[in-house]
């Protein structure tokens, strides 16, 4: 448990003495909380390697700030009068916070975090790193493309008015109107809060990436803004579910590159006991049972994008599980991890990516169907054994009908020897 192994690191640091200032800049050793092989999270000495100042945890992935207060409230005057991203942004911060300062203890040339806060903070700027790291080794994403460190607010109040007048708890994300983390305080989520669950970490800064490439990096978004002002809006819910899906399928990604191997099942470690265990459970990618249901497809079609919040996540996970299941049938889980970035963005126009095609489709949001967004993805995948282990799955999991990817209009797509696997009840019905 995540107490015990505090209480016990924070005995053993009694006894080291305290030395000169450390060095602040990168690299540098520090101890972190880091999943082990029983599931618990230890003290690990692991490197940061683009911080550039260990005391104020700002570098070139974050800059970490305390102190902050952040409210959205549908009332209140500066946001309705608000005529840009950037003085939506400056409003929504009701005060900016300050630089963090963290704490150390030096042995041997590893620092030591000396108080909770600390072991928080660094375990969760390392989580930051690994997910940056991800997305330039396994996703090719140059890191000028992310042109800045993101500003990370720690612990902030963070207060939604319309729904709760106390500010919010047991969260992080990201925050697009502002272009930032957010790590709330916890309180219920005590076994393993969420900054220093890697997975979860990662499953944020994939929100990042979606933003950057699908929507332009804009605090509001073009197509998510135009399409969601009409019912049905059944293109803005799925690019909202494939934000979702593939945001579990890149943190997915980022614990194969771990000591202790791929992690399906990285919320489970944070949302493990009652009332939040079914999250976990939910969000497995390795139970490869879950299929597009007749009610399910129809919501996605038929609400519009309000009606539809929560959703999301569940066809993300279907699509989630389907590309997790074509990576490990297929024995190229990393080159399908390639193509799904890939597909984000692509300006070729025979191989457009999601951005380009819901561009395309901007004034008839009807078109922008599972099929066209899943094409996407296909149309980056040239290995032919990977493509059509894709195909068989998407068909299988999220019921696309076999004629939207094989053959005429679609050559690009499937090849004929594709068929939906038998995991799933075919559909027949009409969304």
């Amino acid at each position: 448990m995540l107490r015990t192994v505090i209480t016990a690191t924070a005995t053993a640091a009694l006894g080291l003495a305290v030395g000169c200032a450390p060095d602040t800049g990168a690299p540098v050793k520090v101890s972190a909380l880091v999943l082990n092989s029983n599931g618990e999270y230890v003290p690990q000495e692991v490197e940061l390697k683009t911080v550039s100042d260990i005391i104020s945890l700002n570098g070139s992935v974050a800059d970490f700030r305390g102190g902050a207060r952040i409210v959205l409230d549908s009332e209140d005057q500066d946001l309705a009068t608000a005529t840009t991203p950037e003085a939506f942004a400056n409003a929504l911060l009701k005060e900016k916070g300050h630089d963090v300062k963290a704490s150390y203890i030096e042995q041997d040339g590893v620092l030591w975090p000396a108080d909770f806060h600390t072991w928080n903070m660094v375990t969760a700027y390392h989580g930051l790193e690994r997910a940056f790291d991800y997305f330039q080794t396994v996703g090719n994403i140059p890191s000028a493309d992310f042109k800045k460190p993101v500003t990370t607010y720690y612990f902030p109040e963070f207060v939604l008015a319309d729904v709760d007048k106390d500010p919010q708890r047991d969260n992080a994300l990201y925050f697009s109107v502002m272009e930032s983390f957010l790590v709330l305080p916890f309180d219920q989520l005590q076994r393993a809060p969420l900054a220093i669950n890697a997975g979860i970490i990662a499953h944020e800064y994939s929100h990042r990436v979606y933003n950057l490439k699908v929507y332009n990096g804009q605090a509001f978004p073009q197509t998510l803004s135009l399409w969601s002002t009409s019912t049905p809006s059944p293109g803005a819910n799925i690019l909202k579910s494939f934000d979702e899906g593939l945001a579990d399928y890149h943190a997915y990604g980022t614990t194969c590159r771990t000591t202790t191997g791929c992690d399906p099942r990285f919320f489970n470690t944070s949302f493990h006991d009652d009332p939040y265990d079914d999250i976990a459970t939910a969000r497995d990618l390795s139970n490869t049972s879950r299929c597009m249901t007749d009610n399910l497809r129809t919501q996605l079609n038929n609400q519009g994008l309000g009606e539809f919040s929560g959703k999301e996540y569940t066809v993300g996970t279907l699509l989630a599980t389907a590309l997790y299941q074509a990576g490990q049938n297929a024995g190229q889980r990393e080159v399908l991890m390639r193509a799904v970035v890939a597909a984000y963005s692509d300006t070729n126009p025979q191989t457009p990516g999601l951005r380009q095609l819901s561009e395309q489709y901007l004034n008839e949001q009807g078109k922008f169907t599972l099929a066209v967004a899943a094409g996407a993805i296909i149309t980056h995948v040239t290995d032919p054994k990977l493509k059509e282990a894709v195909c068989n799955e998407l068909m299988d999991h999220l019921q696309i009908p076999r004629d939207e990817l094989v053959g005429t209009p679609n050559p690009n797509l499937c090849p004929p020897s594709s068929l939906p696997g038998t995991t799933c009840p075919t559909l027949t019905t009409e969304g």
